[in-house]
């Protein structure tokens, strides 16, 4: 049996769930494929997890425990304070999990690729700096990303295979925030602005900072992910988004912007007024085409596919050479660790099913 190791950073809400999904997938994917997926470490902000052997199942589950109490993990039994990752990186390839949301990994990551290990990303900041990290992340395909975009949707893949086999990109139009689409849903309910976020903060549904969803940063860091993909040799200050909030809110602290969330709420319920009484839908959309890109709220007739969602979900629409007439979609929902850490084990195990090599029966 195979035995495939993964170093995991990052153990906060999607994190936490990962390890759970892993371990309860983890004989059936032995017995389906063949290898075994072994932790051979687990970090976070404090330092390490980490025996030099793979982590037990009980060791695991206390650590994710411990976490979910607030708890850092060099605080734990076989907790290390580790000032670098990488030299916890085994001899033989691993996989290499980056579910925070970190600046600066990517210098690691590539070094850690060029050595002959595998990558697998919910992060989207190291796929959105300078264009040589993200080639230098993405162009021998040992990095796999899809949790970056869709969460659990299959739009990365769907977009690559396009792509692969011939085809050419037009279009994308997307609602690709799981929570913006939940709070133009509940603004079309007459739920006051700031109370939609907390809810949606309450629940897991935004960013740490709900301004890096509010701002449209998020939205537009998918774009660009997107767009890269696609080939277009873009940077962030070609996906320019309408943030939800003025300037002044920008630099208080997180508690402070909750508090005032509530002098907006006026301000949205008068642009679902506005919208509704043009029987339009308001919906935070992205479009992506060669020759540019935008990121804003805007009025969609009630028919539009956009318009349809509800809740969290996420839709693509991708025009191409291909699917010209009549839009490629994919459609579900676009939030949630549960969805997000599944879209990170699906790339987890297909990385695996790669690295693995089936005993020769001669």
């Amino acid at each position: 049996m195979t035995r495939i190791q993964i170093i995991q950073i990052g153990i906060g809400g999607v994190g936490r769930v990962l390890v759970q999904q892993v371990l309860a997938q983890r004989a059936l994917l032995a017995a389906r494929y063949g290898f075994v997926l072994d932790y051979l470490a687990l970090l976070d902000q404090s330092g390490a997890l980490y025996t030099g052997q793979p982590l037990t199942t009980d060791v695991l589950q206390a650590a994710v425990a411990a976490r979910q109490e607030g708890h850092k993990l060099v605080t734990l039994t076989n907790g290390h304070p580790v000032a670098d990752w990488r030299v916890l990186l085994p001899s033989t390839p691993c996989i290499i999990v980056d579910v925070t949301a970190a600046d600066g990994m990517e210098h690691g990551l590539i070094e850690a690729l060029i050595a002959g290990q595998r990558v697998v990303l919910a992060n989207k900041r190291p796929l959105t700096g300078t264009l040589v990290a993200f080639h230098g992340l993405t162009a021998h395909g040992k990095t796999r990303y899809e949790a970056t975009v869709g969460a659990g949707l299959p739009i990365i893949s769907t977009l690559q295979t396009l792509l692969d086999s011939g085809d050419t990109l037009l279009q994308i139009e997307a609602s690709m925030s799981g929570t913006l689409a939940y709070l133009c849903s509940a603004l079309e309910q007459q739920q006051p602005l700031s109370t939609a976020v907390q809810t949606a903060r309450s629940r897991g549904w935004t960013e740490p900072d709900p301004r890096d969803d509010l701002s449209g940063t998020d939205v537009a860091r998918k774009a660009l992910i997107l767009a890269r993909t696609a080939g277009l040799p873009w940077d962030m200050s070609m996906v320019p988004s309408e943030p939800w909030f003025p300037p002044e809110l920008a630099a208080i602290s997180v508690e402070d912007f909750m508090q005032r969330l509530s002098d907006l709420d006026a301000q949205f319920a008068h642009k679902v007024a506005q919208a509704r009484a043009q029987h339009m839908a308001l919906r935070y959309v992205a479009t992506i085409t060669p020759a540019g890109a935008s990121v804003a709220l805007k009025h969609l007739p009630a028919d539009h596919p956009l318009a349809t969602l509800r809740g969290t979900d996420n839709l693509f629409a991708l025009t191409t050479t291909r699917y010209e007439m009549q839009p490629l979609i994919v459609r579900g929902p676009g939030a949630g660790v549960d969805v997000t850490a599944a879209g990170v084990l699906g790339d987890i195990v297909a990385t695996a099913r790669e690295m693995h090599t089936v005993p020769s029966t001669t």
